[in-house]
């Protein structure tokens, strides 16, 4: 095996010799198929987890805690979306059970899997240190089984929000405006008391949709790799690539959930009601989605609770 490669004249025995040859991707003989059997060594750009251990570890925890915190400080100046009108008492079908479903379905294990992430992404760096070893290593043991259990529930769920809610999240002529307009949340100022028309979904949905449906698509695909390489059979650069590119997607889609997730069930009065009983109220559809109020009122459409 060493014949085949140079190694440095200085290699003073035989194991130095093997080891040089080794290191330079000398290959031997064996009965296994996977693609790298036959290299003793697999090797990898050490930069790969200088970007993983410096950076991503700490961008995931910013993305997560920075984003809560500034939404806190926002809500403090600036209160609340509230509905103009009050409550209707009428509630307005939005949501089928199914669509309940796959939402509940991709959420809950993505809420996990963004806890688990943190652990497992973060952990050695941020919580080890201030918890201490023994502490960090139960919570790695937990958060690793229920990240890899998790993924496969939260495939099913992106797979099925991306197919059937693509209809409604193209874009429209007043997605601009709402833009301008700051959704009608911020309530001082030139924007105050501002409702942008929106249709089904307002911009800002669209725009959450789409990046957590294509960036949904990249942490599947290299979550896949890095979960079942005895299937995907990668090299050892290709996994810590997969590694990086799952955690750089996975920092995005963390902080664009924690908005989300202020949105939906604190920052707009009434807009929970939607993914507990898809029904919204009557004011609130008015108030937050007009173009699609209107139409479901103009073609016939329109249902109420109970109806």
């Amino acid at each position: 095996m060493a014949d085949d490669v140079s190694t440095p004249a200085q290699a003073g025995n035989q194991a130095e010799i093997v080891w040089e040859a080794l290191k330079q991707g000398a290959e031997g003989r064996t009965t296994g198929t996977a693609p790298f059997a036959e290299q003793a060594i697999n090797s990898y750009d050490p930069r790969l987890l200088e970007v993983r251990n410096n950076y991503l570890s700490y961008a995931m925890f910013a993305a997560l805690f920075g984003m809560i915190g500034v939404f806190v400080v926002f809500i403090a100046v600036n209160g609340i979306s509230k509905l103009s009108d009050g409550f209707s008492g009428k509630l307005v079908a939005r949501w089928s059970k199914f669509d309940l479903f796959c939402h509940w379905l991709g959420a809950i294990p993505c809420l996990l899997l963004i806890i688990t992430g943190l652990t497992l992404l973060s952990g050695k760096f941020i919580i080890e240190p201030l918890l201490g070893q023994a502490a960090f290593a139960s919570m790695a043991a937990l958060a690793k089984p229920i990240h890899d259990y998790m993924a496969l529930p939260f495939i099913a769920g992106w797979a099925l929000m991306s197919t059937l809610w693509a209809k409604h999240q193209l874009p429209e002529k007043c997605d601009l405006a709402w833009f301008l307009a700051v959704g009608g949340y911020i309530n001082f100022g030139p924007f105050k008391g501002k409702h942008p028309h929106a249709g089904f979904a307002n911009a800002g949905e669209k725009l959450w949709f789409w990046t957590f449906a294509l960036g949904g698509a990249v942490i599947c695909a290299t979550g896949v790799v890095l979960l079942f390489p005895d299937l995907v059979e990668p090299s050892r650069t290709l996994s810590l690539m997969a590694m990086a590119v799952h955690g750089i997607m996975a920092i995005v889609i963390t902080a664009f959930a924690v908005v989300h997730i202020f949105m939906a069930t604190v920052m707009s009065e009434g807009g929970m009601e939607n993914m507990i009983s898809g029904y919204c109220d009557e004011n609130w559809a008015k108030q937050h989605h007009d173009l699609w109020y209107d139409e479901i009122k103009a073609n016939g459409t329109l249902k109420y609770k109970d109806q």
